[in-house]
């Protein structure tokens, strides 16, 4: 499945190119009739688990296929949370790790954004690769890493503590976003995400405006990112940071429902860092707006 972040439009799961949250279950987990597992494959006739064999088993086989044991991870290499949960750590812990050396060392504003190209360059390759890349994937979050520590220098020397206050605010974006889609407040469908990636690409689109703006005649361009307006904006910018957040919730369950292979979880810690660096960055610019 194609990417639900605007930034780096990476690929999921499906190897059929579908996208998971189209063509996949509902969040609450029963099938849609006319949608099938993006992660089915073409069964022999032998396998007893096919539907069109059930009906042709006798009653000894349909005791021995009830009486055996299922198939674990280590068996069928399938995508487990704890796959997810540890690759996620990975990334984000090098994200941090990254960030924590250019602070203490001060790296200059320069470098800085040249990491930033760099990751953003490392992000491009790995979204339109066709299987996940963990040393394409670490290494844009070590440059990440980076650019953070050094932008979050830069905005601490102006406003202090703010790196702290993204940092507590994006944990606890995270926190209610997921509490919200395992209490199904969230439902993350077909037509949630056509709206988000709408959305997201006029807020990118509109931000590069801006940005053009800002070089060609100084200042803040048409002020996106101060005032009154920079706030609405900055709202904006976190409310969809916890949509892209939910649907990657929706990628993880699917790939863990339907047994997607094990690889596939760097490209779900990979979707998990873009989301929390995106929510991270705009809460940096939202709170420098209140203290300003």
């Amino acid at each position: 499945m194609r990417s639900s972040n605007p930034v780096f439009s990476r690929r999921g799961f499906s190897r059929s190119g579908g996208y998971a949250g189209f063509g996949a279950a509902p969040q609450a987990g029963n099938p849609v009739a006319g949608q099938g597992n993006p992660y089915a494959q073409t069964q022999a006739p032998t396998n007893p688990y096919a539907a069109g064999d059930q009906q042709n088993l006798t009653p000894e086989q349909l005791q021995q296929m009830y009486g055996a044991p299922p198939a674990g991870p280590l068996q069928t290499g399938r995508m487990t949370m704890d796959d997810v949960v540890m690759r996620t750590g990975m990334t984000l812990g090098t994200v941090i790790v990254a960030a924590a050396v250019a602070w203490i060392a001060q790296l200059p504003v320069g470098v800085g954004f040249g990491a930033a190209l760099v990751a953003m360059v490392l992000g491009l390759v790995q979204a339109f690769k066709r299987t996940a890349s963990p040393a394409l994937i670490m290494g844009y979050a070590l440059f990440e890493g980076l650019f953070l520590g050094v932008i979050s220098q830069v905005y601490n020397d102006r406003w202090s503590g703010i790196p702290m206050q993204a940092v507590l605010g994006t944990m606890a974006v995270f926190v209610g976003v997921l509490v919200a889609y395992k209490t199904r407040l969230i439902r993350v469908n077909a037509r949630f995400q056509r709206f988000v990636l709408a959305a997201a690409i006029g807020f990118v689109l509109l931000m590069a405006v801006n940005l053009l703006f800002a070089a060609i005649g100084g200042g803040d361009g048409l002020g996106f990112r101060s005032g009154g307006l920079g706030i609405v904006f900055g709202l904006v910018g976190v409310v969809l940071g916890a949509a892209f957040l939910a649907m990657d919730f929706k990628q993880i369950e699917d790939g863990v429902q339907y047994g997607a292979p094990r690889e596939e979880s760097w490209l779900a810690a990979f979707g998990l860092t873009l989301s929390l660096v995106w929510i991270y960055l705009e809460l940096l610019r939202l709170i420098s707006i209140f203290r300003d």
